[in-house]
């Protein structure tokens, strides 16, 4: 396993991490929970330590099965939670990140998660009411109680990220990046050069569109985000389907899956600290943590880079 220094802190992640939005069996269709505990022992036998998920994921039910799935091990790895999307008992959500929903938000988590202090704690989403210094501040106060070791955002555009840096130094930056989906290539960027925040990064694999297992035809049931994605819209699709068609031709060459490589090209970006990988089952975080190990050559990569 290959470690990364979390910006400036003493905490190391593993650079490939477990992703949890599947875990809440919701977003991604049916999950099943002893699928999920025997994905993170997995994961932990293989050396990952960085465990992302969200208040959000199944309504709290993805920390509760990660909290079981970890046992006393919860202590000795870096879990990432996130707040910022409240929900009603239909099940609506809203984005909230006000003083009040920090601390809310927080002590729930904590609670589901059986912990005193969450390594990482992530504002989801910015909303449109609530200054962006209102909820650091309220943040601060959490992590000065012990609550809250290291902070971080989700979707933030670079500006907002500069206004919460006038704040406090933020660790992290989370944010959507793939072949397939490089709209923030810039923003990891300039945030890691300028700020030293580690950038994470998720749908790696765009919704499992450039792992291969998806046709033109593909369906998508229930609450599955995927049925609204804009990466299963016609153009997206086809366009993620002719870089599949290159990543199975480096992967020939390189030996490796479509999905290791897409996974790699990510990580030999010097901006990048880690890809969270979304998981359901230990077949793929051990595919996921294969991608670790040696480099693209300079021709396979810029093969990829030109889209």
């Amino acid at each position: 396993m290959e470690y990364v220094r979390l910006g400036l802190t003493d905490l190391k992640i593993s650079r490939v991490g477990f992703g949890c939005a599947a875990m809440g069996g919701y977003d991604y269709g049916y999950t099943d929970d002893h699928d999920s505990i025997a994905a993170v022992h997995k994961a932990l036998d293989l050396g990952v330590n960085f465990f992302d998920t969200a208040d959000v994921y199944g309504f709290g039910h993805a920390e509760e099965v990660l909290s079981e799935a970890l046992g006393s091990c919860r202590h000795d790895v870096v879990v990432a939670t996130k707040f910022g999307v409240k929900w009603d008992e239909q099940g609506r959500t809203t984005r909230d990140i006000s003083p009040p929903r920090v601390m809310q938000a927080l002590d729930a988590s904590l609670r589901r998660l059986k912990l005193d202090s969450v390594p990482l704690y992530q504002i989801h989403w910015p909303d449109r009411d609530t200054p962006i210094g209102e909820t650091i501040e309220a943040l601060k106060k959490c992590q000065e109680s012990g609550k809250i070791r290291a902070l971080g955002c989700c979707n933030f555009p670079v500006d907002l990220v500069e206004d919460a840096q006038a704040h406090c130094q933020l660790t992290t930056l989370q944010l959507p990046y793939s072949l397939a989906q490089r709209d923030f290539e810039e923003t990891i960027r300039v945030c890691h050069q300028k700020y030293t925040i580690s950038a994470l990064c998720y749908n790696p694999l765009a919704q499992g569109l450039l792992t291969g297992k998806y046709g033109p035809n593909a369906t998508f049931e229930g609450t599955d985000l995927r049925r609204r994605s804009e990466l299963f819209s016609d153009d997206k699709f086809t366009a993620a389907l002719a870089l599949l068609d290159k990543l199975k031709i480096v992967g020939e060459r390189c030996g490796r899956t479509p999905a290791q490589v897409a996974i790699q090209w990510i990580l030999e970006n010097p901006s990048v600290s880690c890809v969270i990988t979304g998981i359901k089952k230990p077949l793929q975080i051990e595919e996921n943590v294969g991608a670790l190990g040696g480099s693209l050559s300079a021709v396979d990569f810029d093969f990829l880079s030109a889209g």
